[in-house]
């Protein structure tokens, strides 16, 4: 091996490392391989009851008071969904991965909730409209977010409510979406546009954390 080609393989597994850590959604991924283990990062499963606890903090920050039907895209094992479910409120999940989608149906068995396997770019919920779009560390994978963006906007109905969750991650490879970026994409789409950092808070992600994270809340 050369020393050339040892430092690639070196700088490939930091870049690794530091995306596993990211909670970021990886495009490329096998996500139905990637299921079974999932939820074994602190914020993506939300065993710890301490993390739990943040997240659904958070959320009753982010979402209306009273019962809402919430859309979560790229929803995962359905952590997220299993929250808001939990504050009353009624979810859709969709998933791009069938197994995901096994999984979140299993965790809100008897529950009102519905999962759907589909593309959280264009999601498969034909006329229905919803109070909130929930989409956490998705965005930034798509490859037209301003697109993306205002057909969100399109699943709203008045009144309603986009709740990102978004960050850059990583110091050998950063990936991510921007505060700055994000808001900016969201000025001509939106006429409240609110942002939470979320670094600063590391029952979150079950560690300190340095890189970017955040959350925006934005009502066209």
């Amino acid at each position: 091996m050369t020393s050339n080609s040892a430092g690639e393989e070196v700088k490939a597994e930091e870049v690794k490392a530091e995306e596993a850590k990211s909670g970021g959604e990886r495009p490329g991924v096998d996500w139905d391989a990637e299921s079974a283990t999932f939820d074994d990062e602190p914020d993506h499963g939300l065993r710890d009851p301490a993390v739990r606890e943040a997240w659904a903090a958070r959320l009753r920050g982010w979402l209306p008071r009273g019962p809402a039907d919430v859309l979560d895209l790229g929803c995962g094992t359905g952590s997220l969904s299993l929250l808001a479910s939990e504050q009353r409120h009624r979810v859709t999940g969709v998933d791009s991965s069938p197994r995901m989608v096994d999984l979140a149906r299993a965790k809100l068995a008897g529950r009102d909730a519905a999962f759907l396997v589909g593309d959280a770019a264009a999601p498969p919920v034909g006329e229905q409209r919803f109070d909130v779009v929930l989409v956490r560390h998705v965005l930034w994978t798509l490859p037209d977010p301003g697109r993306v963006l205002r057909h969100w906007c399109g699943l709203l109905r008045p009144g309603g409510r986009l709740v990102l969750i978004e960050g850059v991650w990583g110091t050998v490879s950063p990936v991510g979406i921007s505060a700055g970026r994000l808001t900016g994409l969201l000025a001509p789409l939106a006429e409240d546009v609110r942002v939470e950092p979320l670094s600063d808070d590391p029952l979150l992600w079950g560690r300190e954390v340095e890189d970017e994270r955040y959350a925006v809340v934005a009502v066209p």
